[in-house]
């Protein structure tokens, strides 16, 4: 539903500025109509006509036809063509033109036979694989279900193949017949169509599936900084074997401390929750864009742990959606059927979740999450080992950022914090007061107090 603008969030609109979801144009030309097609191809958002780019409002001619003259060059520049939300507001004698788009759930939409998609404040093109992937998820499948033609059954492993059936049938989620052929099976679950493998068949269960995608496999590092790498390995062959590999190098690199717990054996605590990277590395396999020339990548730093993907967040995800519980949307549906079956994942769309309650049970901050324009990022970062060993941390007072720490002190002094004064005295962006507000929330430091742009924060 299109948003019903007012005199008052009109403002606000304008003092917010542009944004993800918001331009400002002074007249309608095809900058304009580009920019409310990159809006249907990300989120949706609102063009408002006659004001400034710095904010000011200089207000916008228009007669009796002026709208629907602007609804019909829309139209046909177009394909295929959209029908947006278009009003007027009167502001202090100026009109100010409303139009308004929501996200396009089906196929891509062109203006002039070009692709754009909203990225912060700018338009992008996009990729041909950016394209292709909506396209064939606009047909109710996703890409990783097609047949791959230039591949055989004799690509796949009989023995990966028969792991996997033990794995389903351990875990108890789908039926496995008694005897059941290899191949009958991945019929079964439409991984094998018509004597040829799926993409999903390929990845899942060949020894070598960069023969028919290039880029699929993990690159790990251990890095002093962003240009010191003191350890570098590849993670190659089927998925499975990527998983094992990765979880296998994370437990040769990363510290442990053992506490005695009065039983016959100690207590292993590790640098960072084992749990959490493996579901972090589930999400690369199952999430990752296949059809990019970009690997994933694991880097590993004194003091964070970051996960690189190929391909963004899919329409009608946010960044802040993955703290909570929310709709799945896979990339790679077969694939995450295949995991979910093997009892490596817990259900759909609640991996993201699960990693921020392993981090905060280890007493660590939440993760952060970026996506930007065909990328996907994960960060974790570091508490001391001896602090998570001893217990020596007070995770509601101690284990906060120094950025924290100074909106924990404003909030005794002054009674509450806003996003903007938050990012006014830690001098930080708009994304990281989101995650360190939220975390002083989860961790039962703060409350939050009002909606929208009039949220303030409290202590508990």
């Amino acid at each position: 539903m299109a948003e019903v603008i007012s005199v008052t969030n009109l403002l606000h609109h304008v003092l917010s500025g542009e944004s993800e979801v918001l331009e400002f144009k002074e007249s309608f030309n095809d900058e304009a109509v580009e920019s409310l097609v990159a809006f249907m191809n990300a989120r949706g958002g609102i063009l408002l006509l006659g004001i400034k780019d710095s904010g000011d409002i200089c207000g916008f001619d228009i007669g009796k036809k002026t709208l629907e003259d602007i609804a019909n060059k829309i139209q046909e520049a177009t394909d295929p063509r959209i029908q947006p939300s278009i009003t007027n507001i009167s502001y202090e004698n100026k009109i100010v033109v409303v139009i308004t788009v929501t996200p396009s759930l089906s196929c891509p939409i062109s203006f002039r036979g070009r692709y754009f998609r909203r990225v912060g404040k700018s338009n992008q093109r996009m990729s041909h694989e950016e394209i292709m992937q909506r396209i064939i998820s606009s047909n109710g499948t996703t890409w990783d279900a097609a047949i791959e033609p230039n591949a055989t059954l004799n690509d796949l492993n009989l023995n990966n193949i028969r792991r996997f059936i033990d794995m389903v049938n351990s875990s108890g989620r789908h039926p496995v017949p008694d005897n059941v052929a290899p191949f009958d099976f991945l019929r079964k679950l439409k991984l094998i169509f018509d004597d040829k493998p799926t993409r999903a068949s390929i990845l899942l269960f060949c020894d070598d599936p960069e023969e028919y995608f290039g880029s699929a496999f993990l690159k790990l590092g251990r890095f002093r900084s962003p240009t010191l790498i003191v350890d570098d390995r590849e993670m190659h062959g089927s998925l499975l074997n990527q998983l094992d590999g990765t979880m296998a190098w994370f437990r040769e690199r990363l510290e442990t401390a053992f506490i005695i717990t009065g039983n016959p054996q100690r207590e292993v605590i590790w640098e960072y929750p084992l749990d959490a990277i493996r579901e972090s590395v589930i999400n690369l396999l199952c999430h990752r864009d296949y059809t990019s020339g970009a690997h994933s990548q694991i880097r590993l730093y004194d003091e964070r742990l970051e996960f690189w993907n190929a391909g963004g967040l899919p329409l009608g995800l946010t960044t802040e959606m993955l703290f909570t519980e929310h709709d799945s949307f896979p990339r790679n549906r077969k694939i995450a059927e295949a995991f979910f079956y093997m009892g490596l994942v817990e259900r759909w769309g609640s991996g993201t979740t699960r990693i921020a309650k392993e981090l905060q049970e280890y007493k660590h901050p939440l993760p952060m999450f970026k996506s930007e324009a065909g990328t996907f990022r994960l960060f974790f970062y570091r508490v001391p080992l001896e602090n998570i060993a001893n217990n020596t941390l007070d995770y509601h007072t101690e284990n906060l950022t120094d950025r924290q720490l100074k909106a924990v002190e404003y909030v005794k002094k002054f009674g509450s914090i806003t996003n903007a004064k938050y990012r006014e005295i830690v001098n930080t962006s708009r994304e990281t007061a989101k995650r360190d507000l939220k975390s002083l929330i989860m961790s039962g430091i703060l409350i939050q107090d009002g909606a929208g742009y009039l949220t303030k924060y409290k202590l508990k």
